[in-house]
C-alpha cells in the first residue's frame, strides 16, 4: 500500500478541513494517508518514509505561511524526488478570474520562488470566517473584501470552497498515484 504524507498550514481550519476530505478520499482509494501540520510538527516528519506527498497551505494577507514555505525550502529535494501535488488556499480564487492555477496571482508567486516543482497544482477558494478572527484581522479582511466586492457582513460566514474540484483534485492524483504504481510494476521486456 502506497503511503502518503498529507502536510499542511491553515490559519482558521479551512486548508485542514479541504486536507481531511483529501485523507478521506485518498484512503478509499487505497492508499495510507497521514496528516501532520507543518506548523506543529515540521521537525518531526521522516519524510523518507513515505511514497508521496500531499501539501496544502492557506493564503493570508498575499502570503503563504512562513512556517510552510521554511518546511517545504527545507525538504524540496525530498519533495521533488518523489510524487508530490500542491494546492493553496485563498479567498481570491472565490473569484473566476483568480479560481485557476494559471491565473492566481498567489499561487503563481509562490511557484515561481520555490525549488519545489509538484507534479500538479491547483487553488481552491477558502472560507470567509469573521466568527474566528480577532478585532485587528476582522477590520482588515473586510476592508479587503469591500475593496475587492466581497462580502463585509460580519455576522455571517461564508465557504467558498468547490467540494467538487476538491473531488477533482482528489482523483486526479489518485490515478496518477496509481499510474505511477503501475509503470513500476511492469515488468522489463527482456531483449533476445
Amino acid at each position: 500500500m502506497l503511503k502518503v504524507a498529507l502536510l499542511y498550514q491553515t490559519r482558521e481550519g479551512q486548508t485542514g478541513r479541504i486536507l481531511n476530505v483529501i485523507k478521506t478520499q485518498m484512503e478509499q482509494s487505497g492508499f495510507q494517508a497521514t496528516v501532520f501540520d507543518v506548523g506543529e510538527s515540521s521537525g518531526s516528519i521522516d519524510l523518507d518514509s513515505f511514497d508521496a506527498f500531499i501539501l496544502g497551505c492557506s493564503v493570508r494577507y498575499g502570503h503563504h505561511h512562513k512556517k510552510f514555505c521554511q518546511f517545504v525550502e527545507s525538504n524540496y529535494q525530498t519533495l521533488n524526488a518523489r510524487p508530490s501535488f500542491f494546492f493553496s488556499v485563498n479567498l481570491t480564487a472565490r473569484k473566476p478570474q483568480r479560481s485557476r492555477p494559471d491565473n492566481n496571482r498567489y499561487l503563481q508567486k509562490y511557484l515561481a520562488r520555490t525549488p519545489w516543482k509538484p507534479d500538479l497544482v491547483d487553488v481552491f477558494a477558502g472560507a470567509l470566517l469573521y466568527s474566528r478572527y480577532d478585532l485587528f484581522s476582522k477590520l482588515a479582511i473586510q476592508l479587503i473584501m469591500k475593496l475587492t466586492g466581497g462580502s463585509t457582513d460580519t455576522s455571517k460566514d461564508i465557504e467558498y470552497t468547490d467540494w467538487e474540484r476538491v473531488d477533482k483534485f482528489c482523483r486526479t492524483v489518485a490515478d496518477r498515484l496509481n499510474n505511477s504504481v503501475r509503470q513500476k510494476s511492469e515488468p522489463v521486456g527482456t531483449i533476445v
